[in-house]
């Protein structure tokens, strides 16, 4: 029998986006751009870094794991037992971005997480968009 308690899941939002990686890059490394489309934060690209993702719902402590500018970005997420890894991947395309996103470490006994992770993400890549849309 597979103990599946141990199984982990990861959430994978993709986009082609119509700005380069060095616009995308911005938006998710400077603190005001972040709190923009995701939310307050005390950011810093830098290995190592922790920093404060901050909501009315409550907060997520991270820490910077890579950062390989206008390519790659990762750094935990870890907020009411979930311990995470948030892991962004800029791709050129053409004149424009793929922006790949995945969150993984999600156990199957945090369906809620999971699922609340699905749903969010797509908001938050929503508003990435029109942040990025908006910037000069």
């Amino acid at each position: 029998m597979n103990d599946t308690s141990t199984e982990i899941r990861t959430v994978v939002v993709e986009r082609e986006v119509a700005f380069p990686p060095e616009k995308i890059w911005r938006a998710l490394t400077q603190p005001h751009l972040i709190q923009e489309w995701l939310m307050k934060n005390d950011f810093k690209p830098v290995v190592d870094h922790s920093f404060k993702l901050t909501a009315e719902w409550g907060s997520v402590d991270c820490q910077v794991l890579e950062v390989e500018p206008n390519k790659t970005l990762a750094y935990t997420w870890n907020a009411h037992g979930l311990e995470s890894v948030v892991t962004w991947i800029l791709t050129p395309r053409g004149a424009g971005t793929h922006l790949r996103m995945e969150q993984s470490g999600f156990r199957r006994d945090q369906e809620q997480a999971y699922q609340g992770a699905k749903y969010g993400w797509q908001r938050f890549l929503a508003n990435l968009e029109q942040v990025l849309a908006g910037q000069s």
